[in-house]
């Protein structure tokens, strides 16, 4: 079965189809590259659907993403779709210790969702750049105060814990 063929299937569950694409990715009878090359071409929902089985797939293997995976979550994080956003900063926070000279322009698109209407694209958001916070780099320096000022703004309390667990393990 192709992923053409995935996607297009009524009787295949979203999460199941999610399952799947995950799960070719992790055992490479899908390359990463030709589900980058779909999802690029693809309407939003099956878009979100293809980020958000690369997000599974990078939490059980952080190591399977390459820096291609990496620049499109990247991109993508500037999306219309919220659900876009969202699955794309979970990618972000699943992969960011691999490309800690590269997230210059993560951490920008990440900052601007963090004052996003959808509480699950702010919460995102806060998880990638948390992750981020705890890899202790130079960027640290902006973003540790940053990410203060943004907590302090936040009004839900699950969001602003996020922050403040990662603040706390990066002044340890």
């Amino acid at each position: 079965m192709t992923i053409e063929e995935l996607i297009k299937d009524k009787t295949i569950k979203a999460k199941e189809k999610t399952g799947l694409i995950s799960q070719w990715i992790l055992d490479k009878s899908l390359p990463l590259d030709e589900l980058i090359a779909f999802a690029e071409k693809a309407k939003d929902p099956v878009k979100a659907t293809c980020i958000e089985a690369i997000e599974y797939a990078t939490k059980q293997n952080p190591d399977m993403a390459d820096e291609t995976a990496f620049a499109f979550v990247t991109t993508t994080l500037t999306e219309k779709a919220p659900r876009i956003k969202w699955e794309s900063a979970k990618v972000i926070g699943n992969t960011a210790h691999l490309f800690s000279d590269q997230l210059d322009q993560s951490i920008t698109n990440l900052l601007v969702n963090t004052e996003h209407e959808g509480t699950v694209v702010r919460w995102s958001a806060a998880f990638a750049l948390g992750e981020i916070l705890k890899m202790k780099t130079q960027h640290n320096t902006t973003l540790l105060p940053t990410l203060e000022n943004i907590s302090e703004k936040e009004e839900k309390n699950s969001i602003k814990k996020i922050y403040l667990d990662a603040i706390k393990k990066t002044k340890k």
